[in-house]
């Protein structure tokens, strides 16, 4: 099969390789779409240390069965899957944080992911799609847990004023998952103005900065969302919220910050990293996709695997109003399409 295979810092090209090989209790997915992730942006320039080359990543997509072992789905079905594998034994999988599972693997990372026509899942990590989701709905699936998860940690109630830093998929995505929950007062801040014209037109008060915001619309937050990652962005949510506010750091792009740990004490400042998702969130993000209650497909390009590289640049690059790229599959002809 095809694959697009990440082989050093900015090299990603696209390869024959062998069909992923099934174990006893694995479905093989043909995959239609699979969508590029932030971290695997920061894997392709050689900054993340779970990204080893030679590696096949993607683990956002959906597709269509294509072998599976049990009864529970057959070949056809359309899919999509909780990239996230854990030990299923261990505490923290018996007490709904498989999340955490010291032994979890992410397809993508510690296995062959879906940048390729085929991916190998634990059938207990498949989930079928109903006739009326697409493909690229059921490929956003995960990234929407991640916003669905981050949410579900603030405790979120729709009276909260709420800060999000970072205007990519995630905090769009988590823009999106605090408007179900009912919150109304939602300020998101970002440096690219396509991306605040799309948070814009999701809902939320934009700016570039947050002392530009009307006095009003930036007085003391009762929770705040770091989706970018870096020190001034997590310092920004610390010294926003007011006292006994919340704090979810979720973006990985720097690994040590600085913070004013002080005041977090003395204002009671609740402060909580948000990795990932349980099984739980993606079967909530599946059916508020399903339900129609979020969607990103008007700021959404599709592409050829074939041009995964030169996506991977643009999204480093100049994403322009992109929120999301996710790259499509011709099976049919054995080649992406033009």
């Amino acid at each position: 099969m095809k694959a697009l295979v990440y082989e050093g810092p900015s090299s990603m090209n696209l390869r024959e390789v062998d069909l992923p090989s099934l174990g006893p209790d694995e479905v093989l997915i043909r995959v239609e779409r699979v969508g590029i992730c932030g971290s695997e942006l920061s894997g392709y320039l050689g900054h993340n240390s779970l990204r080893k080359p030679p590696l096949i990543m993607g683990h956002e997509f959906a597709g269509i069965v294509e072998q599976a072992g049990s009864t529970r789905f057959r070949r056809g079905d359309r899919v999509t899957a909780n990239p996230l594998l854990s030990c299923g034994r261990c505490r923290a999988c018996r007490t709904g944080a498989a999340q955490l599972c010291a032994e979890r693997q992410l397809l993508g990372a510690h296995r062959p992911g879906a940048f390729a026509e085929y991916v190998a899942v634990a059938e207990r990590n498949v989930y079928a799609l109903e006739d009326h989701v697409s493909f690229e709905e059921g490929a956003f699936t995960e990234p929407f847990a991640c916003a669905v998860h981050i949410c579900k940690l603030l405790k979120t109630l729709p009276t909260d004023r709420l800060l999000i830093m970072g205007g990519g998929p995630i905090g769009l995505l988590a823009l999106q998952a605090a408007k179900v929950y009912g919150l109304q007062h939602i300020v998101l801040i970002d440096i690219n103005e396509q991306r605040l014209e799309i948070a814009k037109e999701l809902g939320a008060v934009t700016s570039t900065r947050l002392d530009t915001l009307r006095s009003e619309e930036k007085s003391m937050f009762d929770a705040a969302i770091d989706a970018v990652g870096m020190e001034i962005t997590r310092q920004l949510c610390v010294e926003s919220v007011r006292p006994g506010g919340r704090v979810v750091l979720t973006g990985l792009h720097e690994e040590k910050s600085s913070l004013p740990i002080n005041m977090i004490i003395r204002s009671e400042i609740q402060l909580m990293g948000a990795f990932a998702y349980h099984s739980d969130d993606f079967e909530t993000a599946l059916q508020w996709i399903s339900e129609g209650r979020v969607s990103l497909s008007p700021w959404t390009l599709l592409a050829p695997l074939e041009t995964g590289g030169a996506c991977f640049e643009r999204l480093i690059q100049n994403p322009g109003n992109i929120a999301k790229i996710l790259l499509t599959l011709d099976h049919e002809k054995g080649e992406a399409a033009p």
